[in-house]
């Protein structure tokens, strides 16, 4: 991530999808907002659609793709929601515009024309006049926990690198080089 980072901006940027029950898939872009040994971290409603697939199916692949390096992540694995105290620690750091909406915003859901997000952001705007934003109750972050991970490099004649790394029975990782 760092190394991506330095290439050039929208390193945290990544590919998220997620399914219904029934298996229909859907995926949208999302900012990685944390990356560690615990797995991704990305915020948004509880209430969006992506939050409501989750809690029916928890279960996502996302992919983080940087063409400048010629290099992409690929993970899949079980989601769960991130602590109240790391959504709330990761609230405080956005702008108060982004706070503003997040209120404001009926995420993934129909509204007759821009003026209703307008005047949620309006009236949010006068209940937290004089004081710091708080965080919605229906809106914090989810972990995705690889169970597998695909590292891609490209190279030459489209002889491409690809290292699989999956969870073992035993919980340890097992790496498989891939044919491209």
């Amino acid at each position: 991530m760092r190394e991506a980072a330095e290439s050039g901006p929208g390193a945290d940027v990544m590919a998220l999808a997620t399914a219904t029950p029934d298996g229909r898939p859907s995926v949208r872009m999302v900012i990685c907002r944390a990356l560690d040994g615990r797995g991704f971290v990305w915020y948004t409603g509880y209430g969006s659609r992506k939050a409501d697939e989750l809690a029916a199916n928890p279960r996502a692949a996302a992919v983080l793709h940087w063409p400048a390096l010629g290099r992409q992540v690929r993970a899949e694995g079980p989601v769960e929601r991130v602590s109240p105290a790391e959504s709330d620690a990761y609230f405080a750091t956005r702008g108060r515009g982004s706070q503003l909406g997040a209120w404001a915003s009926p995420q993934s859901r129909p509204i007759a024309d821009r003026g209703v997000l307008e005047a949620g952001v309006a009236e949010t705007a006068a209940r937290f006049a004089d004081r710091a934003v708080e965080r919605p109750p229906d809106w914090g972050g989810y972990r995705l926990a690889p169970d597998v991970i695909e590292f891609w490099e490209s190279r030459s004649s489209r002889l491409h690198d690809r290292m699989r790394h999956r969870r073992g029975q035993d919980g340890h990782w097992v790496v498989e080089r891939l044919a491209p």
